[in-house]
């Protein structure tokens, strides 16, 4: 039996600081339904990348919705491999 992909869904990220700053991406939640925790996102240069960090703020659409539609990250740090 072929194993299948489940997708758990996507919500915007909004990038509160940072080189990225206002710029929003869509992401997808973890398997446990949650936002990522963090966000590595590629820059063009090679071997550079963005980390962003989640933040504390999440909005909801509508009342009893139980995941966010989107989450604010705060930038951490540029990584270079």
């Amino acid at each position: 039996m072929a194993a299948t992909e489940q997708t758990y869904g996507t919500y915007t990220a909004k990038l509160m600081n940072g080189p990225l700053e206002g710029k929003t991406i869509r992401t997808e939640f973890l398997e446990s339904g949650d936002p990522q925790p963090r966000i590595e996102i590629p820059t063009g240069t090679s071997g550079k990348r963005y980390l962003y960090v989640r933040g504390a703020d999440l909005e909801f659409d509508g009342e009893g919705s139980e995941q966010p539609t989107a989450v604010a990250y705060r930038f951490l740090e540029a990584v270079f491999e």
